[in-house]
């Protein structure tokens, strides 16, 4: 019987993002073939409460990015500003797998239980353990925004699936 590391539950990110990409790509094609300004789907929300797709590409980013740092008790780059582009989006969903891969399964590995706090904006600072923070708040919340996109997007057309969710393939 084999177990699982946090090196290997934290690989799982870099694939949501890579399926987030792919349903972005579909979304550029569409908008292209419907003639559609491609700022219609980057604006676009479900709610009037809701972020924008942009600010949730940026939020799986950063969410990504961030478990394997914050697991590994590492301080994890800054990104600064939020895509406004398909391209940009790309661009910032690219940067976060490269980043993740800086953090080694070395740094990973035996961190289940590790402490640490994380502040949370007005409700302040939140407690967890490595295990309690990917699998209780960072995996939860990047797929809820992959979510979120694919939903926005297919709510304004864009012709997916479910399989277009895991990345066009599994």
């Amino acid at each position: 019987m084999s177990t699982l590391s946090m090196s290997n539950a934290v690989s799982a990110l870099p694939r949501q993002l890579d399926n987030l990409a792919h349903l972005l790509r579909k979304a550029e094609a569409n908008a292209k073939e419907r003639g559609i300004d491609a700022d219609v789907f980057m604006n676009a929300r479900l709610a009037p409460d809701m972020w924008p797709v942009a600010k949730q590409v940026q939020t799986c980013a950063e969410l990504a990015k961030n478990a394997p740092y914050r697991i590994a008790g590492i301080e994890a780059p800054s990104y600064d500003g939020s895509p406004t582009s398909f391209a940009e989006c790309y661009a910032v969903l690219e940067q976060a797998k490269a980043d993740m891969a800086k953090v080694s399964a070395g740094d990973l590995d035996g961190k289940e239980a590790r402490e640490f706090s994380v502040k949370m904006g007005p409700r302040g600072d939140m407690d967890f353990t490595g295990i309690s923070y990917l699998s209780g708040f960072t995996l939860p919340n990047v797929y809820f925004h992959v979510t979120t996109v694919y939903n926005i997007l297919r709510h304004n057309g864009v012709p997916l699936g479910k399989i277009d969710y895991f990345g066009g393939g599994l």
